[in-house]
């Protein structure tokens, strides 16, 4: 499935259900203190409205839209180096560019905007994944297994120490549950105030309170980096063996999803009923957040990709439209980054932590409709879209032609 451009339809539709199903998910992360994001108890009520969003959103969004974006990207970033060779340019100096430019415009995000940037982590794990380029799809499957069964060990090693500091209290045990419980459970009211205040200040507060707490994307690498680098190395694989292109016959495709989907998605509702159930104890919202997806949340990814490719209809109305929204997903990740903060933070409507969780979802249906709205007619007109053209011209070092 490519057009006469050379672009390749299903990783353009892919990705626009990508960036949009990354909305949904980091709505809580926008509106929320940091620890609603895993956790009802910290803030945006435990009403049976909310809970049903939290259960919604973590059975089948949280985390599984990241893990296809990073698919994808992994998938475009060979794309990107094998043009590149085949032109007869250097590919190594086009992706490594393409990178830094990359690190540094998710470094801005990060700290100018928003606390939740993934483009500086996607830039190193992206620079960490171009030696595997050359590797056969078996290789590379290969080594993703092992990152994933690596970073597997890491989410029960974090569960374990859990269970081990709440049956063995004392000082070191005191610390440690307190810093799990300010990520993953209800940090003290004084804590929660804080935030919420800071947040609902003036750019110049927010802006200190993100330099003092936002995490850096070096700490991040090695908690998150075997899982994104596998899921980079699974989407080369996919690129290669024509699964993200539509090569393969519908029938491998709807197996794919059936298996992918139907293995995880039980496990994770079955997981957050548990939750639920207990009361959304530190233990168990740890398990489910970080422990249990590490080992079940790569075929959900994949079933995903299928279904997506399933459900693809080229020429169709909504495809097109999807198709220009991931063909800008760049624009309308930080688009969506600069409209959510005005609309939540102090220096805009100041609707930091005054809403329900499942208040946030009404969002979603404008929040859709303008990426769907803006994207392909800006698209008729222009070869990229704004940040993409930025990211472009400034990796080339040179202003790149915008209009088709």
């Amino acid at each position: 499935m490519t057009d006469p451009t050379g672009r390749i339809d299903t990783l353009d539709f892919l990705r626009g259900i990508a960036v949009m199903g990354i909305l949904a998910a980091n709505l809580p992360a926008f509106a929320l203190p940091e620890a609603a994001y895993f956790s009802p108890l910290a803030a945006g009520g435990t009403d049976p409205a909310s809970v049903a969003a939290w259960f919604a959103t973590y059975v089948l969004v949280e985390g599984k839209m990241r893990g296809l974006f990073s698919l994808l990207f992994g998938a475009s970033m060979l794309l990107v180096v094998e043009r590149a060779e085949a032109a007869g340019g250097n590919g190594a100096a086009v992706h490594f560019r393409r990178m830094a430019w990359l690190f540094a415009i998710g470094w801005v995000h990060l700290y100018a905007l928003w606390r939740g940037d993934i483009l500086t982590h996607y830039a190193l794990c992206g620079a960490v994944a171009y030696p595997f380029r050359r590797m056969p799809v078996r290789g590379l499957v290969t080594v993703a297994a092992a990152l994933i069964i690596w970073e597997t060990a890491q989410g029960a090693a974090l569960y374990g120490g859990v269970i081990q500091a709440q049956a063995h209290p004392g000082a070191v045990s005191r610390a440690f549950l307190a810093a799990m419980t300010a990520g993953f459970g209800a940090p003290p009211a004084q804590e929660l105030a804080r935030e919420v205040a800071a947040l609902r200040g003036g750019y110049a507060e927010v802006l200190a309170w993100r330099w003092n707490t936002a995490t850096s994307p070096l700490t991040l690498l090695p908690v998150l980096g075997p899982e994104t680098l596998a899921t980079m190395l699974l989407g080369m694989a996919g690129l290669k063996s024509g699964f993200l292109t539509g090569a393969w016959l519908r029938a491998s495709y709807a197996r794919w999803a059936a298996v992918g989907l139907g293995v995880s998605l039980p496990v994770y509702a079955a997981a957050a009923l548990h939750t639920i159930a207990g009361g959304f104890a530190l233990e168990d919202v740890v398990f489910g957040a970080v422990t249990l997806p590490a080992a079940i949340r790569t075929p959900a990814i994949i079933g995903y990709a299928a279904l997506g490719i399933l459900l693809m209809r080229p020429g169709g109305w909504l495809t097109r439209r999807i198709a220009a929204a991931g063909r800008a997903a760049f624009t309308n990740y930080l688009g969506t980054s600069l409209v959510m903060t005005t609309i939540f933070y102090g220096y805009g409507l100041d609707l930091f932590g005054q809403s329900s969780r499942s208040e946030l979802y009404w969002l979603i249906i404008p929040a859709w409709a303008l990426m769907l709205a803006w994207s392909q007619p800006w698209l008729a007109r222009y070869r990229y879209g704004p940040l993409e053209w930025l990211w472009r011209s400034l990796a080339k070092g040179r202003i790149e032609g915008l209009r088709s």
